[in-house]
């Protein structure tokens, strides 16, 4: 995969890259609580056109952190831990960022 801004690839300029494409937060946001079919995560992501969520759902499981199973799709292990990394994020935004 290729890593826009980034000629070394880091892993984790591989991960800033993929988060910061349209839908990958919002996706990932949205699985937080479990499994969601394709259409019910469209419609949590306020009918994203299926093209894009498509490419956002590859990107995500080629990081490892989405995956595809009866359910639907789910956060992975990593997935998991990355939301709990983004949710403190989030906290320090609020606590920092005006």
């Amino acid at each position: 995969m290729s890593v826009r801004g980034s000629k070394t690839g880091r892993p984790v300029m591989r991960v800033l890259d993929v988060l910061g494409r349209r839908w990958s937060l919002r996706v990932l946001w949205e699985l937080r609580d479990g499994p969601l079919t394709f259409r019910g995560l469209r419609d949590a992501c306020d009918d994203v056109s299926p093209s894009s969520l498509n490419q956002r759902l590859t990107d995500l499981r080629a990081l490892g952190v989405v995956e595809a199973g009866e359910d639907g799709y789910a956060l992975t292990s990593a997935g998991r831990e990355l939301a709990k990394l983004l949710l403190g994020l989030s906290r320090w935004a609020e606590a920092h960022v005006r």
